[in-house]
This record gives structure tokens, C-alpha cells and sequence, in this order.
């Protein structure tokens, strides 16, 4: 979709979205299955984008 404002054109990407239990069940994520389980939340929608930053705060945090 493109639309205009003034002179410019923006374009919208369109994300594409999951579920945890699509992501948790997903091949990109069968190595780290527990991680996603733990860190999604199951009433919301996550695209792969997402998940990726999470598991890298995740994974770049101090370990008390």
C-alpha cells in the first residue's frame, strides 16, 4: 500500500505475525523452544522480528 503525504510517498510494510505456540513450534526456533516458551507471552501476537530481540536481551544479560 502507498499513500502520499504532501510531496513524499510512504510505503507500509505489512508484518507478518504469530502466536507463541506457532513460534514455539516453529523449525527457526526448534533450538531454543524453552526460551520462547519462557519469554512470549500467550495472549499476544509476535512477529520474528520480535522474538529475536528478545532472545538476544535474553541471552546478553547479566547473570546474577
Amino acid at each position: 500500500m502507498t499513500f502520499s503525504i504532501g510531496n513524499k510517498k510512504t510505503e507500509t510494510v505489512k508484518t507478518t505475525t504469530f502466536s507463541k505456540e506457532q513460534l514455539v513450534s516453529s523449525k527457526k526456533y526448534r533450538h531454543q523452544r524453552d526460551l520462547v516458551k519462557v519469554l512470549l507471552a500467550d495472549d499476544r501476537l509476535y512477529s520474528f522480528e520480535e522474538v529475536d530481540i528478545l532472545i538476544n536481551k535474553f541471552m546478553k544479560g547479566k547473570v546474577k
